[in-house]
């Protein structure tokens, strides 16, 4: 893939380096304190110190409902952020918010941007607390992408998706499910009760979300983005994320009525459909009889 290595995005959040996420602490410790340390002088002064220095970090934007409110990091944070990959997924990041941008604007919608939040292990979010272990992943409520980099690394290693374009799959299919929430599909499937299974609803929106990234796709041929193989690595990386593989992988069967994702052949058939097609109403996953 053509790109800018040195490109840098507005809504992309380095938080790598943050300190690690800790359901409790900072203030509700002090304040578990305060009837202990109030007995004596000596522990007023604490307190008094304690509750200064406490006032300055949140000052300084240190506080987590601080953070969340700015969509920035700790300050410090974002360690090592000037490297090439940082570059790549701002990138990327830029170009398919650019390509829906422009496609919405065809259709008279508005688009809003997304963010893409870069972490190291874990971090909070608006749906909770994000774990690397979970992969990549779209919070509808802060409006937010997730990234742990070392999932890149085990998707060429492990997983076996090599090239940089599996990487720009993995990314524009997280933000294919920000166009869904823009459409206001998240919201019906939310309400939908056969959510689970090969043919559930949780299923046909993964497909949906591999149809929009192959979308973004055809839009970067267009460009002359693309280069020789990319196609085939985004489609190597749809087939490594399959249930059916990640199962096989895990546990060495196959269990459909557990799906959430779609299989390897069907994530990478509806990104090629997305990719030949590249329309909106060719990516209805939910009125499809065949996966």
């Amino acid at each position: 893939m053509r790109w800018d290595d040195s490109h840098e995005s507005p809504d992309l959040i380095d938080r790598r380096g943050d300190a690690p996420v800790r359901e409790a602490g900072g203030i509700g410790n002090l304040l578990f304190l305060v009837p202990w340390l109030m007995r004596s002088r000596l522990g007023r002064v604490v307190l008094l110190v304690g509750l200064v220095v406490l006032g300055v970090q949140m000052w300084m934007g240190g506080g987590p409902d601080a953070q969340r409110a700015h969509g920035g990091s700790l300050p410090g944070a974002g360690a090592q952020a000037e490297t090439p990959e940082v570059h790549f997924v701002s990138f990327v990041l830029d170009d398919v918010q650019a390509s829906w941008q422009a496609l919405f604007a065809r259709e008279q919608r508005s688009y809003r941007h997304a963010r893409l939040v870069l972490y190291t292990d874990s971090t909070r979010t608006g749906c909770g607390l994000g774990d690397a272990a979970t992969g990549p992943f779209y919070c509808p409520e802060d409006e937010q992408v997730y990234v742990d980099l070392g999932f890149f690394q085990e998707l060429s290693g492990k997983l076996g998706a090599r090239g940089q374009f599996a990487q720009a799959y993995v990314i524009a299919h997280e933000l294919g499910h920000h166009v869904q929430k823009l459409l206001g599909i998240s919201e019906r499937v939310a309400a939908m009760r056969h959510t689970e299974g090969a043919t559930g609803a949780s299923v046909r929106l993964e497909l949906q979300a591999d149809c929009f990234a192959g979308i973004w796709a055809q839009s970067s041929a267009q460009r002359e983005l693309l280069e020789s193989g990319d196609i085939e690595s985004a489609l190597g990386a749809a087939a490594a994320v399959g249930d059916d593989r990640l199962q096989r992988m895990a546990t060495g069967t196959v269990s459909p009525e557990t799906w959430t994702h779609g299989s390897a052949d069907e994530r990478m058939r509806w990104f090629r459909r997305g990719f030949v097609k590249a329309t909106l109403a060719a990516c209805d996953t939910f009125g499809a009889t065949h996966l």
